[in-house]
């Protein structure tokens, strides 16, 4: 793809991208159905996805984004569904998927087959998460399925890793391929955990947003590519890294947690609109190897199995978990999480990155290809309506959020009384302690009639602001108060500092 084409396709991403905001449609839906339209028309390109483009500059930061929106005490809450979905369910479709592709097509070899099952097994929850969070879908399935997505690239990757070694006939034997997904994982997760401690002690010393800003964008890139490196999973070092982040980030700046949100929220919406109109241009690229109508047939019932795959797995848990009296969410709840198994990036780069000397490549390009528009189409296209036929709907936080509010008010005015001279006495303390709360309250009005005060009125206020920020993580890191909630409390603190020191614009 020329410099000129690629131009064009970015804005017409982001075209295609208002539209859909502007509508309230799906973007990434509506991505690939105008990307399928374009490429029917005469002199569309034949369009190939580069796997190393996907996997090493495109997944990175999208992986990295999410986890540093994830709540690290929900994701470890709901540990063991994330683990059960994201490694278990993966590990299953692969070798299912395997099995029926190498009964339907017996001239395809069961290694083959089986690395189309790990092509096949992960799917990618950015659709699922967008309809999910725009319909209100409970915090408890949202953190399902982000986390899902999250572990199932890496737990899919390695399989990948391991089949594709298969298939060059460089395949081990079982003990040896094990080693090779537990130093995957461990080595993983800690160069996520070493560059993310660097990260944060980085953050926290730079004092200068621009700087921390651009140290944010490296670090996705610098965990994937060091943990690659040492035959880590590059995929589980940036959600790692993103984690920590995440979850240390009210120890960071105000001006900082600002920038963050606005720079990756515009990062997420560029390449999630490059991706996804990529897809639907690829199909002139996977109809030139297939001729006749058996291989369609056959990558459309692979297609059904797995959506079916993944039905019967959640649904077979949920009964499990009942005949264990252990707790679990209503079955409409998992009615939703079973018809969410949408395919995406992940997907179609892994079906890019093999050799196209294996054999019966063509069929797996094309099986990968229906297998993620279809599910993509079929289930995205359905999912508002079954959440909103089944009557599901987020748990409220009003209560939680106004005792958030009320904590962190109650520790301003502590902060308050701390300021007034001891040997006052109690009723004067209380007295002086009201007067200085209003005061605060009419900030404006008391420096616009003496500009003079506004430096000391400032630095007291910015104090109280800091009190209540260590109070909302204390509440969270007792289990009081849930993350999403601290941190939307928490935006509120830093959005009102911002308006006091007027300091963090400027640095931009």
């Amino acid at each position: 793809m020329h410099g000129a084409q690629l131009l064009l396709l970015v804005v017409g991403s982001i075209a295609v991208t208002a539209v859909a905001r502007r509508r309230d449609l799906p973007a990434p839906l509506l991505l690939v159905v105008v990307g399928l339209a374009i490429s029917f028309l005469p002199g569309a390109d034949d369009y190939q996805l580069d796997p190393h483009i996907l996997l090493g500059v495109v997944l990175p930061p999208l992986l990295y984004s999410a986890s540093l929106d994830s709540s690290y005490l929900n994701f470890k809450a709901v540990a063991g569904p994330i683990v059960q979905l994201g490694v278990v369910l993966v590990v299953i479709t692969a070798f299912l998927i395997g099995l029926a592709a190498h009964l339907l097509m017996p001239s395809l070899p069961w290694e083959v087959a089986l690395l189309l099952g790990a092509v096949v097994a992960p799917p990618d929850a950015v659709a699922a998460v967008a309809i999910g969070r725009k319909l209100g879908l409970p915090r408890s399935a949202m953190t399902v399925l982000t986390g899902e997505s999250l572990v199932n690239d890496a737990s899919a990757l390695t399989l990948y890793k391991v089949a594709l070694a298969g298939v060059a006939g460089a395949s081990t034997g079982l003990f040896s391929q094990l080693s090779t997904f537990v130093v995957a994982v461990v080595v993983g997760i800690a160069v996520g955990l070493v560059i993310g401690v660097v990260a944060h002690f980085a953050r926290t010393h730079l004092d200068d947003t621009v700087l921390e800003s651009v140290l944010g964008l490296v670090v996705p890139f610098a965990c994937y590519l060091i943990a690659e490196e040492f035959e880590g999973s590059g995929v589980l070092a940036v959600v790692a890294a993103g984690l920590y982040l995440g979850h240390n980030s009210p120890k960071a700046g105000f001006a900082t947690r600002l920038q963050e949100q606005s720079v990756w929220t515009t990062v997420d919406v560029l390449l999630e609109s490059l991706v996804f109109g990529l897809i639907g241009l690829e199909l002139p690229f996977v109809l030139r190897g297939v001729s006749g109508l058996d291989p369609w047939l056959t990558a459309l019932a692979l297609l059904a199995a797995v959506i079916v795959i993944r039905i019967v797995f959640v649904f077979s848990r949920h009964v499990i978990l009942r005949l264990l009296r252990r707790p679990r969410p209503s079955w409409r709840v998992v009615a939703i999480v079973s018809w969410t198994g949408m395919r995406g990036v992940v997907t179609l780069a892994a079906a890019a990155g093999i050799p196209d000397w294996t054999p019966g490549w063509a069929y797996l390009q094309l099986v990968a290809f229906v297998i993620t528009v279809g599910t993509l189409l079929l289930q995205g296209i359905s999912l508002p309506w079954l959440i909103r036929g089944l009557g599901v709907h987020e748990e409220k936080d009003t209560a939680q959020e106004a005792q958030a509010r009320k904590v962190a008010a109650k520790a301003a005015k502590a902060m308050l009384s701390e300021l007034v001279p001891a040997d006052i006495p109690v009723e004067q303390r209380k007295m002086f302690s009201q007067r200085m709360h209003a005061m605060m309250q009419a900030r404006d009005r008391i420096i616009e009639q003496d500009p003079s005060q506004e430096g000391a009125i400032t630095r007291v206020r910015r104090e109280m602001l800091a009190r209540q920020r260590e109070v909302l993580v204390a509440e969270r890191s007792a289990g009081r108060l849930d993350d999403e909630v601290m941190r939307k409390v928490m935006r509120e603190l830093d959005l009102e500092e911002a308006m006091l020191t007027g300091t963090w614009r400027s640095r931009l």
